[in-house]
């Protein structure tokens, strides 16, 4: 069971089972635990390989045991969300921890990906239980609809789940529609139903300013 001491440390109540967690990212625990390196992050001969192929880092540990065990990462805001057999699409450096008996995998994201630094895929999240995801400030979590599509910048982006289409875009800028001089070159527009998850503070992007 995932539950939040503050908004910066998880704790995972554990009977046995197993979570799987950012390498790294356990600061304490009591009880019974063991800990192994899972290679390559996603499950399977295909995560490993496309994320060698597109440079996207995402080490994951596995952690089984009897008692607690806590995380945290760079004291980074941490958000918790629930699955019920849908798909969370996030970005592996925000990735803190997922229940054991969830899925983890890549998906291909196009120019979005690559205008982040990331590489072309991101991370998928797929089955029931619950994941822990991390942001720079305290996560939005922003509704889309039919009649209100929304778009993100690129840096601002964490996540996302339902059923959502991505586009990718250029030209006008937020900031320039602010009248300053730079600004996002590229932004992503979600259309459909579903959730999208945004940080107040934005990562560096290939993008850059313009």
């Amino acid at each position: 069971m995932f539950r939040l001491q503050g908004s910066k440390v998880l704790a995972v109540d554990m009977t046995g089972d197993s979570v799987k967690a950012k390498n790294g990212s356990m600061v304490a625990y009591d009880g019974q635990m063991a800990f192994k390196k899972l290679t390559g992050g996603g499950e399977g001969l295909r995560g490993m390989v496309t994320r060698r192929l597109t440079g996207e880092q995402m080490t994951l540990m596995e952690v089984r045991g009897q008692g607690t065990c806590w995380f945290a990462d760079r004291a980074s805001e941490i958000n918790l969300v629930n699955l019920q057999g849908d798909k969370l699409y996030v970005e592996s450096s925000n990735l803190l921890a997922t229940d054991g008996g969830l899925r983890t995998g890549t998906t291909f994201t196009g120019l979005r990906g690559a205008s982040q630094g990331n590489g072309l895929f991101t991370t998928t999240i797929e089955g029931h239980g619950q994941a822990a995801i991390m942001s720079d400030g305290p996560a939005v979590v922003l509704r889309v609809s039919a009649q209100y599509p929304l778009t993100v910048a690129p840096g601002a982006y964490i996540a996302h789940q339902g059923n959502l289409r991505q586009s990718f875009q250029s030209g006008v800028t937020f900031r320039t529609l602010l009248g300053e001089g730079g600004g996002e070159a590229f932004q992503i527009r979600f259309e459909g139903d579903g959730l999208v998850y945004v940080q107040p503070s934005e990562r560096n992007t290939i993008a850059g300013d313009v």
